[in-house]
């Protein structure tokens, strides 16, 4: 069947029918993993991949963003092996130098038989509490190696015709922490595959494979279309922003991240190459996270567009060789997907934003807060490796206010249950709250950041953290000011510890009754905070999220006790009053 044959209804339920079939696998792989980190905080990605390319076809909605882009390039590396596959093969692969982010997001690539002939791969990612290396979870901040980070595999044959291979596992595990948990989640990574293999099979069955293979060929075609009418709004011209990352971990020196956009007709050409070079810490990023990192910059930006190849197919990124965003074996790169990726996203947001600012927002808390618990629980009488990621503020934008304890920008994940990491570690969150007066005072305000307080309950451990935007607070835009920083604290032995690379450090030695303490950074404000409505910034300080001082100071309001309070009809209590004069005159006088 050619393109111009197929009925509107059928591309439709196709295009549907692939979204499913991926959906289904990342629904399985949550159900069936072992680590809370999978199946409470949904961090993996499931997704359908070109036969010869490696090109995305279609990813499960649930999946993560940044790995969009990345499986298709870890694909794209299977492919270059240029080995014979056959049905019931499965690749095992988390080289970061060959399509990947950092060692702990495990892919596993399947080639895809349909009645005898190779037509696709299935292909999925999760994030392995451990890898081995230096550190017990693997976010090491003063890795200058990528050895230091654990186990680096290459696309390896894990299954062979449908047989494991009992070597390839065991060297897997001899070479990782808790190998005993590991074991559920491969299985869950190979059942995941299992059933999109069943679920594709039903899908080629049912509308036979040249109609699918004709509606990808158009889905492809018309998101090209969708993405480039999009583009084809933003005036051409050379745009150029900025995004700083805190440190690498080593030396004290914060990174810059220097893009220059250059759009032409419907293209977008992305230029890095003025970018810090490359540093000896984990924060390097390869290039598969550095163009990953774009697509969902844009993906944020025009979100109507459908995943698949054709919606990247504007985008133009030139390999930035001598910069941290291009890095080569064996720079350490421990913190690319989590962190530099968000800042790489930051920068697209800044530097669009001159071009088309109703349709972008200020600086998101853009950081994944990875912190990492590695011990042993005498009660339970066994080693465990616990990682946390937490939410925060993002931006405000030209209509609304941001969104409050959002999960990082690359993903769409959700912090694990506290009561679920408590039955699983030694742990107890003593505080999860809103982290209020974090969000950057705007016309529309930043979004807040959350503030959690965790104890050790027995035993020993290690603590590490690698997160960022704790020297910088996400930045605000068009006059909106910056939001909270990030801001870690270590109590332990009746002392309190504080990093000197903010929000990243690494080792530290933790007993019962220790505890650390994490603020998360608050969204940035956008635009004048002075023209902000003076009733929302009442609502806000009714609601706690800030004090009646910070509305004088930050919004020029004045805001008043009356004698008699009452409540309204929300239920909020209305003993606050604007004195609209005094708020006048203020705002007069700060613009004079």
């Amino acid at each position: 069947m050619t393109t111009g044959a197929i009925d509107p209804v059928t591309l439709v339920v196709v295009q549907n029918g692939l979204q499913q079939v991926a959906s289904e696998m990342d629904l399985t792989f949550e159900r069936a993993a072992f680590s809370p980190v999978i199946s409470e905080g949904f961090d993996r990605s499931d997704g359908i991949y070109d036969r010869d390319t490696g090109d995305v076809i279609a990813q499960g909605e649930l999946g993560l963003p940044i790995f969009v882009g990345v499986m298709q390039f870890t694909t794209r590396a299977v492919i270059e092996q240029k080995r014979e596959v056959v049905d019931g093969d499965v690749f095992l692969v988390n080289d970061p130098y060959c399509g990947g982010t950092h060692l702990m997001d495990v892919k596993m690539v399947k080639p895809f038989f349909y009645r005898g002939r190779h037509w696709a791969w299935l292909a999925n990612t999760g994030h392995w509490p451990d890898t081995g290396g230096s550190v017990p979870g693997g976010f090491s901040t003063r890795a200058t190696e990528v050895q230091q980070e654990g186990l680096r595999l290459p696309p390896v044959k894990l299954f062979r015709a449908g047989t494991m291979d009992d070597d390839i596992l065991q060297i897997v595990l001899a070479n990782i922490r808790v190998p005993e948990e590991r074991i559920g989640d491969i299985k869950a990574q190979v059942a995941a595959l299992t059933v999109g293999e069943r679920r594709l099979t039903a899908l080629l069955d049912r509308y036979g494979a040249d109609t699918v293979s004709a509606c990808i060929v158009e889905l492809r075609r018309r998101s090209e279309q969708m993405m480039r009418a999009h583009i084809a709004k933003i005036p051409d011209g050379v745009y150029r922003g900025e995004a700083f990352v805190d440190s690498d971990g080593v030396d004290p020196d914060a990174l810059a991240i220097q893009l220059t956009i250059k759009k032409e007709g419907t293209d977008l050409r992305f230029d890095f190459s003025e970018s810090s070079p490359p540093c000896r810490g984990p924060l390097n990023s390869v290039i598969a996270t550095t163009r990953a990192a774009v697509y969902l910059a844009i993906k944020h930006i025009f979100p109507d567009v459908p995943i698949n190849a054709g919606c990247f197919e504007p985008l133009k990124i030139a390999d930035p060789h001598g910069t941290f965003l291009y890095a080569r074996y064996p720079r350490p790169v421990s913190g690319c997907a989590a962190e530099v990726s968000s800042r790489i996203a930051e920068s697209v947001f800044t530097t669009l934003a001159r071009a088309i600012p109703e349709d972008l927002f200020a600086a998101p808390a853009g950081t994944s807060g990875n912190l990492t618990l590695g011990g042993y629980d005498p009660l339970k009488e066994r080693h465990y490796i616990m990682y946390v990621f937490s939410g925060g503020g993002y931006g405000g934008s030209h209509e609304d206010d941001g969104l409050t304890n959002g999960c990082s920008t690359i993903g769409i994940s959700k912090t694990q249950p506290a009561e679920v990491l408590e039955q699983h570690y030694p742990i107890l969150f003593e505080q999860y709250a809103l982290r209020e007066r974090s969000g950057g005072a705007g016309r529309t305000r930043g979004g807040f950041g959350v503030d959690y307080k965790v104890r050790i309950r027995r035993g020993e451990a290690l603590l590490s953290f690698l997160m960022d935007h704790g020297r910088f607070g996400p930045p605000g835009l068009f006059g909106g000011k910056d939001g909270a920083a990030n801001e870690v604290v270590v109590e332990r032995g009746g002392t309190t510890y504080r990093s000197p690379h903010w929000s990243k450090d690494e080792d530290i030695r933790v007993v019962g009754g220790d505890s650390v303490h994490v603020r998360t950074p608050g969204g940035g404000g956008y635009g004048d905070p002075f023209t902000r409505d003076p009733e929302l910034v009442r609502r806000d300080v009714i609601r706690g999220y800030f004090t009646v001082d910070d509305a004088a100071r930050d919004y020029g309001v004045v805001i008043e006790r009356v004698d008699r309070p009452t409540v309204g009809r929300d239920g909020a209590p209305t003993d606050l009053t604007i004195d609209h004069a005094a708020t006048a005159r203020v705002r007069r006088e700060v613009r004079a």
